[in-house]
């Protein structure tokens, strides 16, 4: 039996804040709060240190640019799920959700093919890594080819949960055809020709989408997989996919749609980054207003694992949630969600998947990562660094 004790920590309980206090780990799970005997452990001292649940992530790309750094640039795929594994130990992201978006041959990593490999690379690679990596594939809805793709995939065990997206031009994240080529061209090194084609046969491509909706998601949910939908934007669109039994509503793009969402019982997904910057990338609802109206119910890091521990914490800095309630957006919350009854919170018999963190002039810093009691990330600062600069807090 594997036991170690941390001393003298700052524990973030779901519903409370234990000052100075002390956890006990048994072979991978909790084995009590504030033990009164310990014997034969391995004692850590946690002075300075504040002990959060193992976030959970359940929508980042990032596996994405580890495998395609540059437009059309392969890496082997093993290699860029070890690093991207490496990335979210040291985030403090014990349970990602490895995004993959099935978008036929529009460009590299997104082509169904070379998606599927991914997520079939991430299943292969489970079980090895730091943390528990998981899947989560992305269907748009423009694209009858990957249909029969996920089906297979869905069969093989290999989804964790999946959402369903529309990127054509015109609506959602795309409020216009000119905002659609640009971003084709500037992320993927299209041309502006090729750019507007593409959003062309993405338009014509609509046709029997809402068909393959409803099939995907009957599958999906049949196998037990948990679903999502994806830049809702009109109330309407919020109910129509609560119909088809979605259970959580990704990046709604305005706060009518996000109080739409709650109404209808389904936890919002907004993106850390936004929190961070301020603002959305793509001029939509800024996460931080979701947060104070009460519409917020979890955040993502969306593309970049660094940024979720950071939005927590100017989460519980800059709105009236208290620090547990904050922590809950990472934590318990997405846990819910992704029906994962075995973490999330700091509570005895859980699994013992931990994050420490120092506050470095109000700048949160992992210092260490258990997964399931196991120490997978640890690091020291010996100097302050420079306090976060004032642009990056949410006026």
């Amino acid at each position: 039996m594997s036991s170690l004790y941390l001393t003298h920590a700052r524990i973030v309980l779901p519903d409370s804040v234990l000052e100075d206090s002390a956890l006990l780990i048994e072979d991978g799970f909790i084995k009590a709060i504030e033990p009164q005997t310990v014997r034969g452990a391995t004692m850590l001292d946690m002075r300075g240190q504040t002990l959060l649940p193992g976030l959970i992530d359940v929508h980042c790309d990032a596996i994405e640019k580890e495998a395609e750094p540059r437009s059309k640039v392969l890496f082997p795929l093993d290699f860029a799920v070890a690093q991207v594994d490496r990335r979210n130990a040291a985030a403090g992201i014990m349970t990602p959700y490895h995004a993959l978006s099935f978008s036929n041959s529009e460009w590299g990593v997104r082509n169904n093919e070379t998606a599927a490999r991914v997520v079939r690379a991430i299943r292969a690679f489970r079980g090895q890594g730091l943390v528990d990596n998981r899947v989560h594939c992305r269907y748009e809805i423009t694209d009858a080819a990957a249909l029969p793709v996920l089906e297979r995939l869905l069969e093989e065990g290999a989804v964790d949960l999946l959402s369903v997206m529309d990127h054509s031009p015109g609506q959602g994240q795309f409020k216009s055809l000119e905002s659609y080529v640009q971003y084709m061209m500037g992320n993927h090194a299209y041309s502006r020709d090729e750019a507007e084609q593409v959003a062309r046969e993405k338009l014509q491509s609509r046709d029997g989408a809402a068909e393959r909706v409803k099939v995907l998601l009957a599958h999906a949910q049949g196998r037990g997989v948990p679903t999502a939908s994806h830049d809702d934007d009109t109330v309407q669109r919020v109910v129509a996919m609560r119909s088809l039994g979605v259970s959580m509503s990704e990046f709604p793009i305005n706060l009518d749609t996000a109080k739409a969402a709650v109404s209808c019982g389904l936890p919002t997904v907004l993106g850390a980054p936004n929190i961070l910057r301020g603002q959305s990338q793509s001029g939509s609802m800024r996460a931080i207003d979701a947060v104070r109206a009460g519409v917020a119910g979890i955040l993502c890091s969306d593309y970049q694992p660094s940024t979720l521990i950071a939005a927590a914490f100017l989460v519980a800095a800059h709105t009236d949630l208290t620090l547990p309630q904050a922590v809950a957006l990472v934590t318990a919350n997405p846990a819910d969600a992704c029906r994962l009854n075995d973490r999330g919170r700091v509570a005895v018999g859980l699994r013992a998947d931990l994050v420490a963190v120092t506050l470095l002039r109000d700048l949160p810093m992992v210092t260490h990562a258990w997964s399931a009691g196991r120490l997978v990330f640890s690091s020291h600062y010996r100097v302050p660094v420079r306090q976060m600069a004032p642009e990056l807090v949410p006026a």
